[in-house]
């Protein structure tokens, strides 16, 4: 079997490190070259970490990775710190890695295991045969600068796996385009030289006050790299009647602008400008498995509605993607060429939809609340004073519960997850349906 992987992020170095340790045949075409930046918090929550010592990368702190205890939760001036909880499918601890280097190291740890890393290839679209199979791709090959240079090739292969984020061309060229009735979100970032550098905590923020004592719309972060500088964002969900109308580098200045002077979040201490780019949520876009190809991470949505969090859940759609592939392609093997590999990948979108479809409906319905703000004001000034409540909600925004179900915590998340449907990953929804989420223009480059 031959693999192609578009995309050399968390899901496609992650599914061309489980592949080529099985002996598959895969290349990965990234657009830009390493070393190169991404959007994020630079956060990994330890359902990430989990996927990291899968794959068995080492992440020492002395080499750029800063290990984090919990979460620190400010709102209603209140501040609740609270440890990574104890559950024994999870390490008790996260991680703050720049993406700048974890990208890298990823994509290196694959090249070490075998595959092939062709960086520079910019995939236009997917190819098809006569069937309406996929069969490969075409990729624009780029200059050193990041230009085409006038070229493009063809690559076939048995399977195509799209782990090319939220614009994915792969996807888009085979007309799968996002489902409007799923939760988007917009996040910027920058970084700033600051003392808090060397914070334990992953901060969140659930309100922003700005310079003027007023509350902004969204939700913040500050998360201590260890290089001297703090990674600093917010983020806002297409619940909020705001979206799509604000200049949201505006609103990350007035919030930064608000905060303690000591801290240094200053135009002076900014290091690089501030990014934005968009987080698509709760499975927006489907299917998941066409003939010939498969979708991952933020190519398929896969990013949960309840905190953003989406490189978890992109490097465990490509473990699950890269188990399918390797036992069909054993299968195949073993039937002497004559079994349907197609049928069984088919079951890769249904097998994604029961690890975190209930789940990702349950944050769909959260991601409605909270952008109602009489709501969120209430839900903060009943449940911070209340650290075991907020405990909870930390286990169930990180989706870190153990899966036996053992504990009262792990067995009311499953009572919530079992109450409602698993988000539907095959069918979008009708083009004249009630959309709950109206996608609208995101603005994140004025």
């Amino acid at each position: 079997m031959k693999v192609l992987i578009v995309g050399a992020g968390p899901a496609g170095s992650t599914a061309a490190y489980y592949l080529a340790k099985a002996g598959i045949d895969v290349t990965v075409l990234e657009k830009t070259s390493f070393p190169r930046e991404k959007v994020c918090g630079d956060g990994l929550t330890p359902r990430a970490v989990r996927e990291i010592q899968k794959l068995g990368l080492p992440h020492p702190e002395g080499e750029g990775w800063r290990r984090n205890k919990g979460l620190r939760l400010i709102a209603g001036g209140r501040t609740i710190e609270l440890p990574w909880p104890e559950v024994s499918d999870f390490p008790q601890y996260g991680l703050i890695r720049t993406r700048l280097g974890f990208d890298e190291e990823l994509a290196r740890h694959a090249q070490a295991a075998g595959a092939t890393i062709l960086e520079r290839h910019s995939v236009t679209e997917a190819l098809r045969n006569g069937g309406g199979r996929v069969t490969g791709v075409r990729a624009a090959l780029l200059d050193e600068s990041g230009r085409k240079a006038g070229e493009t090739r063809d690559f076939s292969a048995d399977v195509v796996l799209a782990a090319d984020g939220n614009s994915t061309r792969t996807a888009v060229s085979l007309g799968i385009q996002k489902r409007d009735d799923r939760p988007l979100g917009v996040a910027v970032r920058t970084y700033f030289t600051s003392p808090r550098t060397d914070d334990d905590w992953m901060e969140g923020w659930l309100e922003l006050p700005g310079r003027d004592g007023k509350l902004l719309p969204g939700y913040g972060w500050v998360f201590g790299v260890g290089d001297g500088t703090s990674n600093v964002g917010l983020g806002i969900l297409n619940s909020s009647k705001e979206f799509g109308k604000l200049d949201y580098k505006q609103v990350l200045r007035e919030w930064t602008a608000g905060m303690p002077s000591e801290w240094g979040f200053t135009p002076e201490n900014q290091v690089g400008e501030i990014r934005g780019a968009a987080l698509p949520m709760g499975f927006n876009r489907t299917p998941h498995y066409s003939p010939g190809l498969l979708l991952l991470g933020d190519a398929g949505g896969m990013v949960s509605p309840f905190n953003g969090e989406g490189i978890s859940y992109a490097m465990e759609s490509a473990r699950f993607a890269a188990e399918f592939l390797v036992d069909a392609s054993s299968r195949s093997l073993a039937a002497g060429g004559t079994y349907d590999a197609d049928a069984h990948l088919a079951r890769y979108a249904d097998y994604v939809r029961d690890q975190w479809g209930s789940h990702f409906t349950l944050g769909r319905a959260f991601a409605a609340l909270i952008g109602k703000p009489a709501v969120m004001k209430l839900a903060l000034r009943t449940g911070m004073p209340i650290p075991v409540l907020m405990r909870f909600v930390v286990r169930l925004l990180a989706n870190l519960t153990d899966p036996s179900a053992r504990g009262f915590e792990d067995r009311v998340i499953r009572v919530l997850e079992s109450l409602v449907p698993a988000t539907s990953n095959t069918k979008p929804a009708p083009a004249d349906s009630n959309q709950r989420y109206p996608l609208q223009k995101v603005r994140v480059n004025p």
